[in-house]
């Protein structure tokens, strides 16, 4: 049994998307062993606890980043996590946190990076004028949305699209592409060549698929 750790900041949409994969088995031998979150007041951290799920709120305020890090690391060691998955964590993990979990960090990004990183990258896309964009699920390395991609799901940016319209199209994708990330990442299955994530060939699955 592979389990996971869960670091959010609010609604937590994508926590209940892998919690629901968990429960339908698209995640084999896999448990959601901790949720903590940076605030005591996110939704996802109330949504975790109704389903009788472990909780854990590290406050941010008037902590160093390091301090604050160290302590969510205790705590996910403590629940015996073996993946590590950011779903709307809001903070950027300390050096320290990265070396603690090797290539044991995912987070996913709504787009298809190395486009637009950071906040606001539906805006970012919009503004650019792309004709598609989407989502990532990568490895989390010290520097900000640039660890080796997992997956990506391509979303076209229609000419009706604003913020609000194109942000909701991508997160329906994220809720399927970042289950089916863990489940690759925790079958073990790949290998990483420089940036590169190469699947063996005994998987079916494409690291990159485009949205119906």
């Amino acid at each position: 049994m592979k389990h996971l750790g869960i670091l959010l900041s609010g609604r937590g949409s994508n926590f209940l998307a892998i919690a629901d994969a968990i429960d339908r088995g698209q995640i084999e031998d896999a448990e959601i062993s901790i949720v903590i979150s940076n605030r005591a007041e996110a939704a996802g951290i109330v949504a975790a606890r109704a389903r009788g799920l472990a909780t854990h709120v590290v406050e941010a305020r008037g902590r160093k980043r390091a301090e604050q890090d160290a302590e969510i690391v205790a705590c996910l060691r403590q629940h015996d996590v073996d993946l590590v998955c950011l779903a709307g964590y809001m903070r950027l993990l300390s050096p320290e946190f990265v070396a603690a979990y090797p290539q044991a960090i995912l987070n996913i990004h709504p787009s298809l990076l190395p486009a637009f990183p950071g906040l606001d990258a539906q805006a970012q896309a919009l503004q650019y004028g792309v004709a598609v964009t989407g989502c990532t699920v990568h490895f989390v390395d010290e520097q900000l949305d640039h660890g080796v991609i997992v997956l990506q799901r391509a979303v076209p940016v229609l000419d009706s699209d604003d913020e609000a319209s194109l942000s909701a199209r991508i997160l329906e994708q994220e809720h399927v592409a970042y289950p089916e990330a863990i489940a690759l990442v925790l079958s073990g299955n790949y290998n990483t060549v420089d940036r590169r994530y190469i699947a063996r060939a005994s998987q079916n699955a494409t690291p990159i698929e485009e949205a119906k």
